[in-house]
């Protein structure tokens, strides 16, 4: 405990960047691939193959990416796509983009995951895709959800081949927080229609700004032409990219539509290879200071999210603490103590029903009462791999001080 007196400067979640992703990084400055290239494609390859999907497209953000898989499918006005209230913005502003209505429903009773019976009930004829929340990095219950889609087919009216292919209204999983969680052995990925993973800066695998879209095989649909299709929507609608222009006399290209600009570099897609070189450790070291998290609080009576379970395995990405009896008021108390003490925590998330842009399309957050509950006494802490075991001692003391300074355990 003495060890802990001294006062220290304990960011939520900063990049771990080491040598190596400096070395992969010279590399691509020096090779001339800077843009999309060899490498954005080798990390393709890499992460379809690790996940076991039928292919991988690396974008420029997993909001990039929850889009493309949409319009993939055809999703557009008069259609509908249901998501969890309890998220960030992303989950449901790329249905907004493509056109389509926003359905929310509310999370589950003391857990950010998803009402399966809400969602089930919120499921129309014009429902046309489904958006889970990996939350924290734990993954959604895919299985339950297809079940309930497939409950739900006769309602289904397929608007292109993809959608015939599904049968059903699509699973576009957000992934974001879940790259490297596993449910009874597979990873997040392997089971929905659609996963995208964000590699942003504060995520356990990062890239600075980027993300990935997987999608599994469908029967009767060529999954070339479905790669290429997304390469046609990241990339002005242009059918060759850089590197096959590169080739002498391929200067010729076509422009196939008036689509978008989300590729990403081959500067970002070496920061990832080294990344995933070393992401085994990276993993294991968050399953260490969350056990070490877990075993001080739970005797306390905090609660916890659930990151290991005979179910599943989180990739550990946020420590998500709710301290009971609490209000918004106490939460932002011990906030603000812990800020005193040098330790950055955060909140995830508000609810979206809170904000402006939401509030103006009709939502109230009295509709979804099990998300306000959860947010108004949740408390996030640190977990990254440049905490070190005296900082992981040093969040655990103070937070426990100031808990107890706050509210009554």
């Amino acid at each position: 405990m003495q060890e802990n007196r001294e006062k220290r400067t304990i960011s939520f979640s900063p990049p771990d960047i080491s040598e190596l992703e400096i070395q992969y990084v010279s590399e691509a400055l020096r090779s001339g691939w800077i843009t999309t290239g060899p490498r954005t494609k080798k990390l393709e390859q890499t992460i379809a193959e690790w996940i076991g999907a039928g292919r991988c497209v690396c974008l420029n953000s997993q909001t990039a990416c929850a889009e493309t898989a949409l319009r993939l499918l055809g999703v557009g006005p008069g259609d509908e796509v249901v998501t969890c209230a309890y998220t960030y913005t992303a989950s449901a502003s790329v249905i907004a983009h493509v056109g389509a209505k926003i359905v929310l429903v509310d999370c589950q009773a003391d857990s950010p995951e998803i009402d399966y019976e809400a969602l089930e009930r919120a499921i129309t004829e014009r429902t046309k895709a489904v958006i889970p929340v990996d939350l924290g990095g734990v993954p959604c219950d895919i299985p339950r959800i297809r079940e309930i889609l497939e409950r739900k087919k006769q309602l289904f009216h397929p608007a292109n081949a993809l959608q015939r292919a599904i049968g059903r209204g699509a699973i576009v999983d957000d992934a974001a927080h879940a790259f490297g969680s596993r449910v009874k052995g597979k990873l997040v990925g392997s089971e929905a229609d659609f996963s995208n993973f964000s590699f942003h800066a504060v995520k356990n695998f990062t890239v600075a700004e980027g993300g990935a879209m997987v999608f599994r095989d469908f029967a009767g649909i060529d999954a070339d032409e479905l790669y290429h299709q997304a390469q046609l929507l990241s990339l002005h609608g242009q059918n060759k990219d850089a590197l096959a222009k590169e080739k002498l006399g391929g200067w010729e290209y076509d422009i196939k539509g008036l689509y978008y600009k989300c590729n990403m570099t081959d500067i970002m897609a070496a920061i990832g290879l080294a990344q995933f070189e070393r992401y085994p450790g990276l993993l294991a070291r968050r399953r260490e200071i969350v056990e070490r998290y877990d075993a001080a609080f739970k005797p306390l009576g905090i609660r916890v999210l659930a990151h290991h379970t005979d179910t599943y395995s989180s990739n550990g990405h946020l420590y998500i603490t709710r301290v009971p009896g609490a209000t918004e008021e106490d939460r932002n108390t011990i906030i603000r103590k812990m800020a005193e003490r040098g330790v950055a925590c955060n909140v995830h998330y508000k609810p979206l029903p809170m904000f402006t842009a939401y509030k103006a399309l009709g939502f109230n957050i009295k509709d979804y009462p099990h998300a306000f509950a959860f947010y108004q006494n949740e408390i996030p802490l640190p977990l990254h791999t440049l905490l070190s075991d005296a900082d992981v001692s040093y969040v655990i003391d103070n937070y426990i001080e100031a808990v107890k300074e706050t509210v009554k355990l």
